[in-house]
């Protein structure tokens, strides 16, 4: 006999008080009929004697299997839903290394359950995420360097870094640890290396230049092997998911459109409605382009229409901001298109994708804890959202 009182679990299967001990038979039936009121039904796996099914009588069979159980038929959706989106706060990304100096760069590992938060205090920190305590790993200090972007390479072995008033490309070989300054890019005239994008595959980084220079280099050895030069200003660049093309914001409010192989313009657009762009997002998919405008608004456009017309409309247009857009950045699921200005305190948003409504829950305004965002990011399985502020906080999300 089995003492049924002092198990939880068991408790709950008690039908009455004189079933305080059962048979040990009598236990298993009991936990039988429990899996599969919980299943709905003895699931294929489970059955010991496969019956036998000939193809005229197989569709009659599977009605009679249908009046015969009782369950729940109708599954949960699989994509997110909109409205309200399910999150809460975690600790700080970077609670155990805190800095008043401004969060430059926030960016998740793509492999590994890292995140790396770098800012103007001349440091690259790596932080363990577990959303509890986050545990330091480890800070690469640079003398006199205060960051304007840090980013992993496309494997994860790399993290490179360039500074808000310096040439030299900083290079942090993880596995090895070795700190490598590229100090002169052959070809390369530029006097400040600061904006730069890397690409999906891991073979290409992508310098944004002054006077309208967009500088391709390749990842591996880090020499140039072109440039590519857009009328006014260049604002920002993207990489397309399947890194063939190359997206450049120009500053008179003109998107172009590269071939990344032959390096030739495929397309140039008009950004609806936009005096100046200043961020520029495509998604993991390959769907979406997102163009952020000067006065807050986002214009996402479908990709196909973006390389075959010069005006193309918009599927929608974000307004929730009202200042400059600077920050943009798509979830790997393609659900969701975070949005911000680094302008205005709490100006950040969640889009949902595709029906491209801003959930309403977030953030929350009363609680004022998110000031002006600079970066964002979402870890590879999104399943956390990170933002960093101007007060030396990475913000983190479940």
């Amino acid at each position: 006999m089995v003492d049924m009182m002092n198990n939880r679990f068991r408790k709950d299967m008690m039908k009455n008080a004189s079933e305080s001990k059962l048979s040990k038979d009598n236990l298993k039936k009991r936990l039988k009929e429990e899996f599969q009121h919980a299943m709905g039904g003895v699931p294929a796996w489970a059955e010991t004697t496969k019956r036998k099914t000939s193809s005229d009588d197989e569709s009659e069979e599977d009605e009679d299997d249908l009046l015969q159980r009782t369950g729940n038929f109708i599954s949960t959706s699989t994509s997110l839903p909109r409205g309200i989106l399910k999150m809460k706060n975690c600790q700080h990304a970077n609670a155990e290394r805190p800095t008043v100096a401004r969060i430059s760069s926030v960016q998740f590992h793509p492999g590994a359950q890292i995140v790396m938060v770098a800012g103007l205090d001349n440091a690259v920190s790596l932080f363990q995420v577990d959303g509890k305590t986050n545990p330091k790993i480890q800070s690469i200090y640079l003398e006199r360097f205060p960051i304007f972007k840090a980013c992993f390479s496309a494997n994860g072995e790399e993290v490179l870094a360039t500074s808000t008033h310096s040439k030299v490309l900083y290079v942090y070989d993880m596995l090895a640890g070795k700190l490598i300054p590229v100090h002169q890019v052959r070809g390369l005239k530029e006097k400040i290396v600061r904006s730069f994008e890397v690409s999906p595959d891991g073979s290409f980084l992508l310098i944004n230049g002054i006077a309208g220079y967009l500088h391709l280099l390749a990842m591996k050895t880090k020499e140039l092997i072109g440039s590519m030069k857009i009328n006014g200003r260049v604002a920002a660049s993207t990489f397309s998911s399947d890194t063939k093309k190359v997206y450049a914001s120009s500053g008179d409010g003109e998107v172009y459109v590269w071939d990344v192989n032959s390096r030739k313009c495929l397309n140039r657009f008009v950004d609806e409605g936009s005096l100046y762009g200043l961020s520029i997002a495509t998604s993991r998919n390959g769907q979406y382009v997102a163009c952020g405008s000067n006065c807050g608004v986002v214009n996402i456009y479908n990709q196909d229409s973006c390389l075959q017309e010069t005006n193309p409309k918009p599927i929608k247009a974000i307004m929730n901001l009202v200042t400059g857009v600077t920050s943009l950045t798509f979830n790997p699921t393609t659900e969701i298109l975070a949005i911000a200005s680094e302008k205005m305190k709490e100006a950040v948003r969640l889009v949902h994708l595709p029906s491209c409504t801003v959930f309403s829950n977030f953030p929350v305004i009363k609680n004022k804890n998110i000031s002006h965002v600079h970066t964002m990011d979402f870890s590879p399985r999104s399943g956390y959202f990170a933002l960093g502020n101007e007060k030396g906080k990475a913000l983190m999300y479940r």
